[in-house]
């Protein structure tokens, strides 16, 4: 039986700190700021924190108690918005980095939202689905107090899926009196979910990667492509990239990596995951050690698992053309530098992985309209929005001659730090 899991410090030092990337990231973007840097420090503040207990009765009966976080990282541009993530990891550290970036990609992409996140520490593997659903419903009750369909929307994340989001929206509807469809996001079809949303985010690492590869010559068709992570987000992405003659050459997920120069067949390696819960005992593809996948050569490379894996060291061995990042904050400020020396270009997160949020609005949308869009309407909406930021970010990566990150940076904090100004502060 699994027992919870102590308290970490969100400041403890044996493990990565996510918030002091973020802090850096914005650090390196203030001298481009002008006199809205005078706000910056706006953004190294979270706006609201909640630290929540979260007891349950197990199957067996004892009680347990769990720790949970919801972190309101800025409202200034509208509600709050972001994943509820469900993993060991998860520490109070890396929900603030997790709730800044969600404000930075709200605001690059031109979402009406600030950013936020939520989570609890816990494998959901090692519970039972009864157990998962008196977990989600009792952190529910315990943030109740900070989330609405106009406060803060959370979504799913690593861990959660439409399921978690169901008890979620239930959970809050019957705590208010009423039918709240539009407090999460990533719902199922049947209670207002919206039809592309489950491959949003993978959909758009993937218009990302396309966008990209057509401004430095490298086109999808018949490039190869190296995914770490093959859950939602890389799964979907890596079936896409192949739809459009792309070839899969290299996959790493929880169990190990495999790779096969002559390209993964996808849709036999996500039955196979499906099946297994892993790509553990695939045939199709060679396994292959942690090192050796980080050094297969690609045109490519699709970080989408956890943050801070391309440290350094590996932005020193990779081997690639591109960087198209599906994970959050996958790439450390020191790797990005490296990147940067090597010549190898760097889609970050903040644009790359904002298909899933961008589709998560027009959830929400949908459910205050109580009007539906097709498939083919969502796709081609979110090709429209995600096409748009890119080209504003490209261009002012290349009238400032920054990074493409900084670029989404400046355009992300301008906007956050205009509207905060123009709020003023009360009292």
């Amino acid at each position: 039986m699994t027992t919870p899991h102590s308290r970490l410090s969100y400041l403890d030092p044996a493990r990565p700190e996510p918030w002091a990337s973020f802090i850096e990231q914005i650090d390196r973007v203030a001298p481009h700021l002008g006199k809205l840097s005078r706000w910056i420090e706006t953004l190294k503040h979270p706006k609201r924190i909640l630290i929540v207990d979260v007891p349950i009765v197990r199957d067996d009966g004892t009680v347990a108690h769990y720790e949970g976080y919801r972190v309101q990282h800025s409202l200034s541009r509208g509600p709050g918005k972001g994943g509820v993530r469900f993993h060991p990891a998860v520490t109070l550290n890396e929900v603030m980095a997790l709730a800044g970036w969600m404000t930075i990609k709200n605001a690059a992409l031109g979402l009406p939202y600030g950013g936020a996140k939520g989570g609890i520490r816990i494998d959901p593997r090692q519970f039972s689905r009864a157990e998962l659903e008196r977990i989600t419903r009792r952190y529910t009750s315990e943030i109740g107090i900070v989330i609405g369909p106009d406060k803060d929307i959370p979504a799913p994340d690593i861990g959660t899926d439409q399921q978690t989001m169901a008890w979620m929206m239930d959970t809050y509807s019957v705590n208010v009196g009423h039918t709240a469809s539009g407090v999460v996001t990533g719902k199922p079809i049947a209670l207002g979910g919206s039809l592309g949303r489950q491959e949003g985010t993978g959909r758009g690492v993937f218009i990302a990667a396309r966008e990209a590869g057509a401004r430095v010559g490298v086109p999808i068709s018949g490039a190869r492509i190296v995914i770490q992570g093959f859950g939602n987000v890389g799964g979907v992405a890596a079936r896409i990239f192949c739809e459009h003659g792309a070839q899969v050459v290299a996959l790493q997920d929880a169990e190990g990596a495999i790779a096969n120069p002559a390209g993964i067949d996808i849709p036999a390696a996500l039955a196979h995951a499906a099946t297994h819960g892993s790509l553990s005992g695939f045939t199709g593809a060679t396994a292959v050690s942690e090192d050796d996948f980080w050094q297969v050569d690609s045109d490519y490379f699709v970080p989408a698992a956890l943050e801070g894996q391309l440290t350094p060291d590996r932005a020193q061995r990779l081997r690639t053309r591109i960087v198209v990042e599906g994970a959050n904050g996958p790439t450390t400020p020191a790797a990005d530098d490296i990147l940067g020396e090597r010549n190898i270009l760097v889609i970050p997160d903040v644009l790359a992985n904002a298909g899933g949020v961008t589709v998560s609005y027009f959830e929400w949308v949908q459910d205050f309209s109580s009007f539906f869009w097709s498939e083919e309407e969502i796709n081609a909406r979110l090709e429209s929005i995600m096409i748009k930021a890119f080209e504003a970010i490209w261009q002012t990566a290349r009238e400032r001659q920054v990074s493409i990150r900084t670029a989404a940076f400046i355009i992300a904090c301008q906007r956050v730090l205009a509207a905060r100004e123009q709020r003023g502060l009360y009292p």
